[in-house]
């Protein structure tokens, strides 16, 4: 065979065997646009959620917060590079569908050349800290005013390595929910379950704030909440187009439904307190934004801006509603309502996700459901997501906390929660005045 028939040979194989016989390269614009989201991410933490979260506590424990979002940031950076990328996406075998290995121990085996997809694993690996590090600092909103320093960092380590790892490999990191055909895009189950029911567990084994439902425990700085809902806005561009791993389509769409549901559910929660209370609410306005935002997370790259609409006024009106329930009948102190609005936002647009991926409804269609798949059938996968998230996350969670309680207090006491968290586990204020 001369050389211009084993050419020839050649590329007809390529054509016909491309993954076997050209390896993936990397792409630049991919790279580019994942460094930029992984950025966009960690700005939702940092000054995001600090910002919208110290807003809404009393001036005495403004800094208690902010530190908490810190520590956070640091602490689950630290894990996430010991053992939590490799028990989230290590690959832990067909016989294991629940939890990844320690093959990527210290991030051992990621290096400059090394991939993941088109993109550096490192950029991937990155990205998804930063999703590692947002999800217990959504936590802090159930616990705050009255939590430990101490038993705060050493909760947050064990959760990230118990409840968010596993929870990630089930969902991303070829574990069984991703297997049957769970639709979660960028973190419905994954980041949004777990802290509504991580906070929603935390408020309950903690306990009330001293004094609560006190008409005084109203926001110290709305506008600093303000100033953090539009960081958080922003930021969450980088959480669900950067979740498509491609500067594409997927990220493009992601970005327009994402944009839509965060409108819809602002102005639904005001028209609701409007219509409820004689009045909307600055406070109202921007928490509809961020129902709406974590609502369509896990359906944002799947349905179009028709099913985006639908999305976010549900979620503004079903949110608005379900934070009356916690705090006004059931008495339970999520101090920043991190169940109702996430929790409660990340099962609806879990669920919907099943709806409005469909490509059967006109102009409220999406992309279509995975090859082979029912509305129904894809419904019942989605349920399964939900409630598995939802009873691992309750029970772990709960342990976690009693086990933290024997080696350290969960609380400070109400002398120490009385003068404020800034002084007594700080020694400093936020404001000198």
């Amino acid at each position: 065979m001369n050389l211009k028939h084993l050419v020839a040979v050649t590329g007809s194989l390529t054509l016909l065997f491309p993954s076997v016989l050209v390896a993936q390269e990397l792409d630049g614009s991919n790279t580019a646009w994942i460094m930029t989201s992984t950025a966009l991410v960690l700005f939702m933490t940092i000054p995001g959620l600090s910002l919208f979260y110290s807003g809404l506590v009393r001036s005495k424990n403004v800094l208690s917060v902010l530190m908490q979002c810190f520590a956070i940031t640091c602490i689950a950076s630290l894990v996430w590079l010991v053992a939590g990328y490799s028990l989230a996406f290590g690959d832990g075998g067909s016989a294991n569908a629940y939890i990844g290995n320690l093959s990527n121990f210290l991030f051992s085996g990621i290096g400059e050349n090394t991939l993941s997809g088109d993109i550096p694993e490192s950029v991937f690996a990155m990205f998804q800290m930063t999703f590692a590090i947002i999800t217990p600092a959504l936590i802090v909103g159930g616990f705050a005013e009255r939590m430990r320093f101490s038993a705060m960092c050493l909760f947050s380590i064990l959760w990230l390595i118990l409840v968010y790892a596993p929870i990630c490999h089930w969902v991303w990191g070829g574990g069984w929910l991703g297997e049957m055909g769970l639709l979660d895009f960028a973190g419905g189950t994954v980041v949004h379950i777990t802290a509504g029911v991580g906070a929603l567990v935390a408020a309950v084994v903690i306990g009330n704030r001293s004094g609560f439902p006190s008409p005084h425990m109203v926001p110290h700085s709305l506008p600093i909440t303000v100033a953090g809902a539009g960081m958080l806005w922003v930021g969450w561009f980088g959480f669900n187009g950067g979740s498509a791993l491609a500067a594409n389509g997927d990220a493009g769409m992601a970005i327009l439904v994402t944009h839509i549901s965060a409108a819809a559910g602002s102005l639904a929660w005001m028209a609701v307190e409007w219509i409820k209370f004689g009045k909307p609410s600055v406070l109202g306005i921007v928490t509809g934004m961020v129902a709406g935002l974590g609502t369509i997370t896990p359906a944002s790259g799947f349905v179009g801006p028709g099913g985006a609409l639908v999305i976010g006024l549900l979620a503004g009106v079903i949110c608005f509603f379900a934070t009356q329930t916690i705090k006004l009948k059931l008495r339970i102190d999520d101090s920043l309502d991190v169940f109702p609005v996430h929790g409660v936002g990340g099962i609806l647009g879990t669920l919907l996700a099943a709806v409005f991926a469909s490509d059967q409804l006109g102009i409220f269609s999406g992309q279509g459901y995975n090859e082979g798949m029912a509305m129904g059938s894809q419904f019942g996968v989605q349920a399964i997501g939900v409630i598995s998230t939802l009873v691992y996350t309750a029970l772990v969670t709960f342990i976690i906390l009693k086990v933290v309680g024997l080696l350290t207090p969960l609380r400070v006491n109400e002398e120490e929660e009385t003068q404020g968290l800034d002084l007594t586990q700080h020694n400093e204020s936020g404001y000198n005045h």
